[in-house]
């Protein structure tokens, strides 16, 4: 139907257009590393929003929002939705607390290491890394797959054209090429989006004769109350919002809006926009159902590409340029912030590791890093086929995190030990349930003499058991401590990556805060000024 040569001039007329604009919007604004990583106060409303939508939305709302909607019908739409606008509706009111509190900070790892010690920083950093780690290469992986099933593009040449132009824009302009370029992209995919699924619906003979396919086909995908599509629901809205709060790409952007009032009206625009986009893109996966020849089980599954299947069964071609075009936006839009937020982790805290670096220094550390962390993205999925486990591990570690970043930033009553045993907590509670791959879990369960309870294969009970877990333990461990955490000290201890002051010598990023409750001890007004200077942070994260 397509040809791979349509879909290569297509992919790079598409990623040379975005690439200019990106180079473009962001020459002559990027002066300092600031500029690079933080893009401080530089974005309004409009901007603002439109960025937290583009970011969010991968190529992965083509595959897998699909999936869950040919699995597991409407309560999986409802999941969804709720499931990625949830984060955005929590940060609208955390975002200024955030700037409040740390107003020239760059990132969650340099509040969680000033907040609560080196414990939960490593912990921390291993599971935010990690998580978009995956999702930056579950993106790469995604886009091949979709222009090899379309138009039998090689899996090698998709992958390293996206993430070589990506990677051209980002570690030119950083955050502020990211942001320019998203805007763009909001205004495409979204009419685009809404385009494509009207088209197909009507290609399939429209609302009705979609309805009655569904029906025939599998009527349980039209129950609101069909119990394992309802259970799979709830534990996306876990899984999602969990791993959403150690994402970097959101603080980054925290940082970029030009205010407090820019941050909360953004983010419930992307509440609003995000909840929309997920209803049209599971919907995609029952249409599917009802309409084209999808499996959803033995060996002909084919669900994790329902709405290419639904493509070449209703389709013409001018829609599969569409879509290829769709996917392409998709995920030039969420791979140029993963590779900025990704940067951004390790280069705020190279003042702490170079002794005391300037600001040439840390925008090639900013840029090399970006070069390698699209390397390594782009070589993972190369040899990838599915992601989706390890993107459920990620999520799973950060469901059992993200109950006590969000206490700390509000409650002076947590400790660095607490913070961490609250944590580990809901990991093991989570990880006891959680269908490891490979077998893990029969593994697990015989190394520890057989009580572990049976695998979640709709995963509710690991989701919701590491994020409430670890909620209980860290309300009830901030109570019964005694720990006074001085809030003031995240003011004073994080700074802007230009700030004159001399950063701290020599040590690794743990060096200066002792792991456990060393970090979340108060500092007493009468101590002695040089004792805490010698622990602060040089604007790092």
């Amino acid at each position: 139907m397509v040809t791979s040569a349509t879909a290569l001039g297509l992919a790079v007329v598409t990623l040379v257009v975005f690439t200019a604009a990106g180079i473009r919007l962001s020459r002559g604004r990027v002066g300092s590393v600031e500029d690079l990583i933080a893009a401080r106060d530089s974005a309004g409303s409009g901007r603002t929003a439109a960025t937290l939508v583009a970011s969010v939305m991968g190529v992965w709302i083509l595959l897998s929002a699909p999936e869950a909607g040919a699995l597991f019908g409407v309560a999986a739409v409802a999941g969804y939705a709720v499931g990625e606008a949830l984060p955005m509706l929590v940060y609208s009111r955390i975002g200024p607390r955030i700037r409040d509190v740390i107003p020239e900070g760059h990132a969650l790892t340099e509040y969680v290491l000033v907040r609560y010690g080196g414990g939960m920083y490593a912990l921390v950093l291993v599971v935010s890394v990690l998580y978009m780690f995956v999702f930056l290469a579950a993106e790469l992986t995604g886009i091949a797959q979709a222009f090899h099933h379309v138009a039998a593009v090689p899996r090698w040449q998709t992958a390293t054209l996206v993430g070589g132009f990506v990677l051209l824009y980002t570690g030119y302009g950083g955050l502020r090429a990211s942001i320019a370029t998203d805007t763009i992209q909001t205004l495409i995919v979204l009419p685009l989006l809404a385009a494509v699924a009207l088209a197909v619906v009507l290609a399939s003979g429209g609302p009705t004769v979609v309805h009655r396919g569904i029906v025939d086909a599998n009527p349980t995908l039209l129950d609101p109350t069909y119990v394992p599509g309802v259970r799979f629901g709830i534990a996306l809205v876990f899984a999602v919002l969990g791993a959403e709060l150690v994402n970097q790409t959101w603080w980054q952007r925290i940082y970029a809006a030009d205010g407090s009032a820019t941050v909360e009206r953004g983010f419930r625009v992307a509440t609003v926009a995000n909840g929309v986009v997920m209803v049209v893109a599971t919907l995609l996966g029952v249409v599917a159902v009802g309409a084209a020849a999808v499996e959803t089980g033995g060996s002909g599954y084919n669900a994790g590409i329902a709405f290419f299947v639904l493509l070449e069964s209703t389709a013409g071609e001018a829609v599969v340029l569409g879509v290829l075009l769709l996917a392409l936006a998709l995920v030039m839009s969420t791979a140029d912030s993963l590779f900025a937020a990704l940067a951004s982790l390790v280069t705020a805290d190279l003042p702490r590791l170079l002794k005391n670096p300037d600001d040439r220094t840390l925008r090639l550390g900013a840029r090399a890093l970006t070069a390698v962390v699209a390397i390594a993205a782009i070589l993972v999925s190369l040899r990838a086929r599915s992601v989706l486990r390890l993107f459920f591990l990620a999520d799973l570690l950060g469901a059992a995190v993200a109950a006590p970043i969000v206490y700390g930033l509000f409650s002076r009553r947590l400790s660095g030990t607490a913070a961490l045993a609250s944590a580990l907590g809901g990991l093991l509670v989570g990880a006891a349930t959680f269908p490891f791959p490979f077998g893990l879990h029969r593994t697990f369960d015989a190394a520890l003499g057989g009580v572990l309870p049976a695998p979640d294969a709709t995963y509710l009970l690991p989701f919701a058991g590491a994020f409430l877990t670890s909620t209980v333990l860290t309300v009830c461990l901030a109570r019964v401590g005694d720990d006074e955490f001085d809030l003031d000290r995240l003011s004073r201890e994080i700074r802007r990556l230009d700030d004159p002051t001399p950063a701290p010598d020599g040590g690794s990023p743990l060096a200066d805060h002792e792991a456990g409750d060393s970090a979340a001890s108060d500092v007493p007004d009468d101590v002695d000024g040089a004792a805490a200077d010698g622990r602060a942070l040089t604007d790092e994260r």
